[in-house]
Order: C-alpha cells, then sequence, then structure tokens
C-alpha cells in the first residue's frame, strides 16, 4: 500500500467527504475522540477497550449483538469490549459525537476481579451513567488531568455495574486478579515475542485457566490485548509522522500489509484514512 502524505489531494477530498476526528491530549491512559461522520464512518470492528460515548447532535446508528441501535442526544452509549460494531448517519445531517476508549483494567482497578459490567443493548438511559461520564465526555481541547481521572474512573466503574445491574459481589473468590494482572503488565510492554507456554510459567497458572480469567477481567483474550497495544503503538507513531511501513516495523508488525489489515480490522478504517481525518480537523480549524 502506497503511503498516502497528509496534503495529497487524494487524502483531502476523502476527508471532507467523510467529516472530521479530533484527539485530545490527556496525560493520562485513556483515548478520547471528538468526531463527526456525514454518512458512514466505521466498517464492522470491535475494540478491546469499552468505548463510552455520547452522541451530541444528529442520530448516531451502528449494528450491534444483531440489532441496529440508534443513539441519540441524551443517553450514553457502552459498547463492551471486543463485541462488534459499526457507525454511520441515521440522518440526513450526519451525526457528531465524542467518545471515550477505557481499558478493562482501568476499570479493574476499581472492581478489584469482579466480572466487567455488560450494558445491554449498548444504549443506556440511566441518568447515574449519564452523570459519571460527564468529565470524561467533555470538549477534547479540555484536557482531564491524572488526579481528576482517577476520581472520575471511580464514579464510572460504579455507575456501570448500576446501570448493567451487576449483582453485589458474594465475597467468594473464584478468579485469579493477581495472574491475570500480571500477565497483562508484561503484554503492556510490547514482546516481540509472546506465547501462552510462557504466560504459564510467569504466572503459575495453566494456560487455558488463565485465559479464562484474563477475558472475564479483561474483556478479550491475551493474544487481543497484546494486538491491541501495538495498535496503540501505530497510532502514537503515524502522529509523529513516521511512514506507515516504519510504524509496522517499530510497532512489532510482520510488515505494512500486516499492520494494515489488523488497523482496519480493529477500528473500521485503514491506518491512511484515519491520517486524513486527523489532518482534516487540524486544517478546519485553523
Amino acid at each position: 500500500m502506497k503511503d498516502v502524505g497528509h496534503g495529497s489531494v487524494l487524502a483531502q477530498g476523502e476527508m471532507r467527504k467523510n467529516g472530521w476526528i479530533s484527539h485530545a491530549n490527556d496525560p493520562v491512559g485513556m483515548e478520547r475522540i471528538e468526531a463527526f461522520f456525514a454518512a458512514r464512518g466505521y466498517e464492522m470492528h470491535r475494540h478491546d477497550t469499552y468505548a463510552i460515548g455520547r452522541t451530541l447532535s444528529g442520530i448516531q446508528s451502528f449494528n450491534y449483538r444483531g440489532a441496529l441501535r440508534n443513539s441519540r442526544p441524551g443517553g450514553t452509549m457502552v459498547l463492551h469490549p471486543d463485541e462488534k460494531h459499526d457507525g454511520q448517519a441515521g440522518a440526513e445531517d450526519g451525526f457528531h459525537y465524542r467518545i471515550a476508549y477505557i481499558e478493562p483494567a482501568a476499570i479493574q482497578s476499581v472492581l478489584r476481579g469482579r466480572p466487567l459490567p455488560y450494558v445491554h443493548g449498548g444504549i443506556s438511559d440511566d441518568p447515574r451513567l449519564f452523570a459519571a461520564t460527564g468529565r470524561i465526555l467533555r470538549s477534547v481541547e479540555d484536557r482531564i488531568e491524572t488526579f481528576e481521572y482517577d476520581d472520575a474512573l471511580y464514579d464510572l466503574a460504579h455507575a456501570l455495574e448500576a446501570a448493567a445491574g451487576t449483582p453485589p459481589a458474594s465475597g467468594k473468590k473464584l478468579i485469579d486478579y493477581h495472574s491475570a494482572e500480571m500477565a497483562r503488565q508484561y503484554l503492556h510492554e510490547l514482546p516481540q515475542t509472546a506465547t501462552m507456554e510462557y504466560l504459564e510459567r510467569l504466572c503459575g497458572r495453566d494456560r487455558w485457566s488463565l485465559s479464562r480469567d484474563f477475558r472475564t477481567l479483561f474483556g478479550t483474550s491475551p493474544y487481543r490485548y497484546l494486538t491491541m497495544r501495538r495498535l496503540d503503538a501505530v497510532k502514537t507513531a503515524l502522529r509523529t509522522g513516521q511512514t506507515l511501513a516504519d510504524t509496522a516495523f517499530s510497532s512489532g508488525f510482520a510488515d505494512q500489509s500486516h499492520m494494515t489489515r489488523q488497523f482496519s480490522k480493529a477500528f473500521g478504517i485503514s491506518p491512511a484514512r484515519w491520517l486524513g481525518l486527523l489532518y482534516h480537523r487540524q486544517v478546519t480549524t485553523r
């Protein structure tokens, strides 16, 4: 695939047709964006994070768990980790929204081993959840500092449990949080090679129990968690101006085509289009 420069006519034409994306610059471990799309935004894809957002104007439609959902202003979208979804305008005026991608590990830092809350249908009208997401889903130009984020995270984790109808903890420990967290920390370091056999030795658990607990606590498999952390590194490298080829190598992918396939599968758009949408937002706000 040929690199698409920020200033190319092709890239700018595609950007104007599809809208824009603007990223927050928060000093915390959370990706937060604000975006507008006039028509179709994303193909079917899935994240290994919670995607928690608000539609600010228009109708934001998405296919989720076998049904078409329509998000309107006033509600809260909560897409569970590893659930497939797409995104498109449900009305002619397009849709404008804010969304934050929050790692299950961040929620687990509050829940400490309880299963991840699951909000059925992907949209909630729960006022407690709407209130708890207020500080996180504010303008991307309004930075969230670390101390405030930690405070907001506590409220969010408990509001998610309430909105999901999660029963109170029984006190009986069935999940090995310590071992799963040890595996997560290792994968977060982006090892060049990783195997379940090595994770068994590292954590002192058999691979199947470890994999089960990892999925329960963090919403995805160990392999997919590592892949998504590599894709996070891809986004960071592309923002600094690295070429697609150099980014693929530095992020641990076999080659550029492998990286592009994984990026498109995870985010519903290609790396080149993602870069173009970022550039268009920069141009239009100057």
